[in-house]
Order: structure tokens, then C-alpha cells, then sequence
């Protein structure tokens, strides 16, 4: 735990032009020299986009790279789940796109509480990106003529996205994954597949290694390295029912929040609007339909309530006259195409106004009929083929012939481990990337804008700023896995895990889960209220008392035992919700994905307080049984004028 005098935010922000910053800060870095690379170890936890681009990217440069995933494969990242494209400023389309213009949409998708110079830099490298992942073979679609080809997605006026069909962030992957296996081939990246970081060691104040478990032996041990790499993705499955992938936790960042990272502003928490509405107590995920549909898809819910139930059974019998396209309505110059913040709510105003179709009147359709009827069946199954294949498997209904219905579900994580301009936390050593770090979507990601920021980091960011750290690192300085502070840290874990297997109670690890969940949807959900967040800060605590006294992990300690994975994360959640909702409750504003009811124009709209509020707010552990302290980074805007967010 850091000391109140050791806790520093220095964004260490260049000065000079925005368009300058990041060109003089690689310039200003130190460099190490190639022969001297090889004698620094680094390790990565996590192979997604952004940690298998590092790991790999690191190792070509020459470092001794150690990569530890918790799948039994670098290919089942979660990146894989992306669907719809990766933003990049080509302007291929010749429609008025610019690296400048990507930079705005971003600051104000994410309602101008994001820090400009990082967001800067990420419309920057987009596009080189783009040039990095077709070199390595990603399939991107094309025009007719050859060249690459783009739609559009929320939030932008021009098309950016690049695509491969609905499958982007599989096939961005796979060519991350590709590059990784060379490396993995010529000795240079030693990966350790199921095997799962559960702490963080800092010696002398600097990020010198990590403990993790062997997922197949149940095996604890250390390593160390010269700077550890967090990559390890967002913590929407503290909601339970979300887009994640089930296996994907806070663990990692959490368990470096308590060893003095800063966590920044975990409020800020992504509703996805385009996602398969719930359809049971059964289910343990949701599934993401891709924000890209909603190019051809027309967003629309009955005007009348007591069309409702004709709709819901046949939608086609409901005329144009009496259906509300209420993004096209409400957003005429953005229509379906609006971020995804303002999508949800307005699906969830359509369905809290009795207008719902579906099971429980939670859902609103999205209707393919006019693209279908303009472009041809062929053409918008050549585009959405396996998006649509795949909402049949799961509904058993055909959007050919009937429209989709979707409801707004948990998705991405802006809040994370905060970082300065170099990536690196305010743990000297510790850097984080992609949706582990809070970095560059303010409030809220626009579509298209993960896949783009996870390879930016680990292609184009990382390998500039990572050297510049180790410059000033003595080779010989690695910390030996037989320090006080390694054995220290194991021993945390051992005694975690020996109480999570001594607890013998009656409960099931998931019952906990689900039950958190609910907690975490009903009070801090698409719609927070001061209220609602006390009665969550009250009822958070409780649940996690009874979790320590009445929850059952099967099996043993030693060997392969997926209830004491799911014990440990869930544990983690348990005191990662309270930290949520208590960004949420001091946060007495509404912006992005954080929606306080209390602070809304006259018309529903979110409304920030920038006077009081235009900062990131970044969260110190004090101890189990103290209340965290707020710190905060001011956000200064030079180059974009704060507005109130509009897209009428």
C-alpha cells in the first residue's frame, strides 16, 4: 500500500502543439541500446490485442519477454469478441475525415472527460495501424477495385471503420496472434498459458514482478522482470450478466489497486445498445449484436402501447405510421448512428414507457426491411452474414425475414488503472494498456475505438516508453523471486486461496455472482440516483460478509479447479463493486456512460458539471477496513472547446 506522500499523478503531458506532443516526446525519450535489450526482462499479463502486440513487439525489439494468459490459448483473448471494425483517419473515403477529426469525435463521444494528448495521439497512430495488421495478413474487406473498404459507426459523421465483415477483432487477433508465435518460435517470448496473475510485487517502489497460479497444477510461484505490463482487460462482469467473455475479471487491476496503483474513475462503465435481450434466469452472458448493424438496421419501437402486443408477434403487420424510429426522431444528423450511451437510454425510455417488445417488454426491434429492399438480401448477408447466422442460433428467429430485437447490455470498461502519457501507473514499473488503463474514451468509447486503442498501445505507444523507463533501470537490478517481498506476496495469495477453500459453506460461488449482479444492475446500472447508490454501498458490504461466511468452493487447492478461480474473482468483484459505486455516488454529475438521474436536461439528456466535475478521478487503497481516498487529475482542453455534448 502506498503512503499518502507517495501517491503522484504527473500525466507528464508534453508541451508544444497537440498535433507535436507525441513526435517530441519519441524524440525526448532515452533509448536502450539493442545489444543492451536483451538483458531486461519484461513480463505481459494478458495476449489480447493490446498484450499480444506488446509481447510480440517487444521481443522483435529484443527484450526477454514472459507472457501469461489465463486461456489455454493467446487466440481466446477476449479481443476476439469485437465484431463490427477498427477506427483508423485514412479518409479513404475522401468525405472530410482527418486525424484532427478522429481526435474530436473522440473527446466528445466521450463527453470531454477524456485527456486530450492521449486521445490525440491514438487518432494519430490509427493510422498506421491499419497499414500494420494487412501487412500481417488481416483479411479486411474491400471495394470492388481493390482498395480497403469502410462504414460508419456511432458518433461520426464520416466512415472510418475498417472491417472484416462482423468478425474484426478474430481476425486482428489471429494476426497478433501470428506475429506472437514467431516470437514464440525464436526463443524470444516464453509464454505461460493457464496460468493466472493474482498479485503484484513492488520492491524498492517500483514494479518488480508478479505471483500467479498455475490453473492446470494449482502450483504458486514468482517471477520477476524489470517492468510489468497489465493487459488484462475491463471488468464489466462485475455486473454478471454482460458482453465479456465469463472468464474476464478485475483480478489483475485490482490486485495491483492494492498495492498503491491509482484506479481511475471506475464509474464509467459502457451500456452497449445492440445486444440479445435476457431470456432467462438460466443465463450467465449476453450476447453482443455489433454496433455496426445499426448502418443498415433502422432502430424503431410502436408509437402506441396497445400495439405492442401485435408487434411483438408480427412486426411486419405494424405500418410505418405507427412505428417510432426514435434515434432517426430524436438525432435527425446522426439517427441510428448515435453514440451508444444515448442509444440506450433511449431504448430503455422507449421500453420504461410501455412501448417494449418481447418477453417482459424489454426490447426494441431493429429492422433490416428498406436495406434489404434497396441493396438485396445478397448484399447485406455479404456484410452481416455471420451476425445474422449467429442471432438465428441463439433466437431461433430469421432477421431476413423479421427484425432483430435487441436491449441495452453491460459491455466495455473506460474507468481502469490510471496512466500518465507514457502509459506507465503512478507504480513506477507498472504500465498498462488497452481497457485495463482508463486512458483514452473519457465517459464513453465510441464503436470501433477498442480494437484501435489496444493495438495502438502495443504496436506504437509501449515500445517508445517502455524503453525510455528501462534506460534508467540498471540491467542488473532484477529482483531475485527469493526477496522478502515475493515471499511475502505468495504468502497473500496462499492464505487468499486457504480461506476461500476453509469457508465450506452452502452457497455456490455463481449464486454470489448473479446475486451482485443484480445489485450492481438495479443501483448502478444504465440509470444511477444518489439513492440508489447508498442503498448499493449498504447492500454490497453485506453480501460480501455472507460470501466469506457461507460460500462452497468444490474441489482442492493443488490441482485443476475452476470453482476457486471464480471464488477468487468473484472475491474481487465483491469489494471492486463498492469502489464503483462510490466513484458513482461522488460523482454528482451525469456524462458518458454515467447517468445520475438527478442531473438531466428537460429533455433527458445527460448534463455534466464542469465546473465541478471536469477531472479524472482516481481512487488510493487504504486498507480493507478504510474508506479510499479521491484524488484528481484536472482535464485541461485547449483544443476542443467544451460543449455540451449534441447529436441532433
Amino acid at each position: 500500500m502506498a503512503n499518502e506522500s507517495d501517491f503522484r499523478l504527473d500525466a507528464r503531458i508534453p508541451t508544444g502543439p497537440i498535433a507535436e506532443k507525441w513526435s517530441k516526446a519519441k524524440f525526448e525519450m532515452k533509448l536502450v541500446n539493442p545489444a543492451n535489450k536483451r538483458k531486461y526482462k519484461v513480463i505481459v499479463v494478458g495476449s489480447g490485442l493490446a498484450g499480444g502486440a506488446a509481447a510480440a513487439t517487444l521481443a522483435e525489439l529484443g527484450y526477454d519477454v514472459a507472457c501469461f494468459c489465463f486461456q489455454d490459448s493467446p487466440r481466446r483473448a477476449h479481443s476476439i469478441a469485437a465484431q463490427g471494425g477498427i477506427n483508423a483517419a485514412k479518409n479513404y473515403q475522401n468525405d472530410g475525415d482527418s486525424v484532427f477529426r478522429l481526435f474530436y469525435d473522440t473527446v466528445k463521444g466521450g463527453d470531454f472527460r477524456a485527456r486530450e494528448a492521449n486521445v490525440h495521439r491514438l487518432a494519430e497512430v490509427s493510422v498506421n495501424i491499419i497499414d500494420q495488421a494487412t501487412a500481417m495478413g488481416v483479411p479486411f474487406a474491400r471495394e470492388y477495385g481493390g482498395t480497403l473498404a469502410n462504414r460508419s459507426f456511432g458518433g461520426a459523421q464520416v466512415s472510418r471503420t475498417f472491417y472484416a465483415r462482423g468478425q474484426t477483432g478474430q481476425q486482428l487477433l489471429l494476426g497478433v496472434y501470428a506475429g506472437l508465435s514467431r516470437q514464440i518460435a525464436a526463443g524470444k517470448v516464453k509464454m505461460f498459458n493457464r496460468t493466472e496473475m493474482l498479485d503484484l510485487v513492488v520492491v524498492d517502489g517500483r514494479a518488480q514482478g508478479i505471483v500467479v497460479r498455475d490453473l492446470v497444477t494449482g502450483k504458486i510461484e514468482s517471477h520477476a522482470a524489470h517492468a510489468v505490463l497489465l493487459a488484462t482487460g475491463g471488468y464489466g462482469n462485475v455486473f454478471f450478466l454482460s458482453t465479456n467473455a465469463m472468464g474476464s475479471n478485475v483480478t489483475a487491476t485490482y490486485r495491483a489497486y492494492k498495492r498503491g496503483a491509482g484506479f481511475g474513475n471506475p464509474c464509467y462503465t459502457q451500456i452497449h445498445p445492440t445486444c440479445i435481450p435476457v431470456s432467462g434466469d438460466y443465463q450467465s452472458k449476453l450476447t453482443l449484436m455489433s454496433e455496426s448493424l445499426r448502418n443498415d438496421g433502422r432502430v424503431w419501437a410502436p408509437k402506441d402501447k396497445a400495439d405492442v402486443a401485435k408487434a411483438s408477434s408480427d412486426p411486419a403487420s405494424i405500418p410505418d405510421d405507427k412505428r417510432d424510429y426514435y434515434l432517426e426522431r430524436k438525432y435527425p444528423a446522426f439517427g441510428n448512428l448515435c453514440p451508444r450511451d444515448i442509444a440506450s437510454r433511449a431504448a430503455k425510455e422507449a421500453c420504461d414507457d410501455g412501448r417494449g417488445v418481447g418477453p417482459g417488454g424489454r426490447g426494441v426491434y431493429l429492422d433490416f426491411r428498406d436495406a434489404i429492399k434497396r441493396d438485396g438480401e445478397a448484399k447485406i448477408r455479404e456484410k452481416y452474414g455471420n451476425l445474422f447466422d449467429m442471432y438465428e442460433r441463439i433466437t431461433g428467429e430469421n432477421p431476413y425475414q423479421k427484425p432483430m430485437r435487441i436491449y441495452p447490455a453491460v459491455h466495455y470498461a473506460m474507468g481502469g488503472l490510471w496512466v500518465d502519457y507514457h502509459l506507465q501507473s503512478n507504480i513506477p514499473g507498472l504500465f498498462v494498456l488497452g481497457e485495463a488503463n482508463f486512458s483514452d474514451h473519457g465517459a464513453n468509447r465510441l464503436g470501433a475505438s477498442a480494437l484501435m486503442q489496444g493495438l495502438a498501445d502495443g504496436y506504437f505507444v509501449i515500445p517508445f516508453t517502455l524503453g525510455n523507463y528501462l534506460a534508467g533501470v540498471p540491467a542488473a537490478s532484477l529482483a531475485s523471486t527469493g526477496a522478502a517481498a515475493f515471499t511475502d506476496a505468495e504468502a497473500a495469495v496462499k492464505g487468499r486461496i486457504n480461506r476461500l477453500m476453509s469457508v465450506n459453506g452452502k452457497r455456490s460461488v455463481e449464486s454470489f455472482h448473479k446475486e451482485l449482479g443484480h445489485i450492481m444492475w438495479e443501483d448502478c446500472g444504465m440509470a444511477r440516483s444518489k439513492e440508489s447508490l447508498e442503498h448499493a454501498l449498504k447492500a454490497i458490504p453485506e453480501l460480501r460478509e455472507r460470501f466469506w461466511k457461507d460460500v462452497t468452493v468444490l474441489g482442492g487447492k493443488d490441482t485443476f479447479n475452476q470453482s476457486l478461480e471464480k471464488a477468487g474473482r468473484v472475491a474481487d468483484f465483491l469489494e471492486f463493486g463498492e469502489l464503483l459505486c462510490r466513484d458513482a455516488l461522488e460523482r454528482e454529475e451525469s456524462a458518458g456512460g454515467h447517468f445520475r438521474v438527478e442531473h438531466q436536461t428537460p429533455d433527458g439528456e445527460a448534463k455534466r458539471d464542469d465546473e465541478k466535475f471536469c477531472h479524472t478521478a482516481v481512487w488510493e487503497y487504504q486498507g480493507d477496513d478504510k474508506a479510499p481516498v479521491r484524488h484528481v487529475e484536472p482535464l485541461v482542453f485547449e483544443n476542443v472547446k467544451l460543449a455540451t455534448r449534441s447529436y441532433k
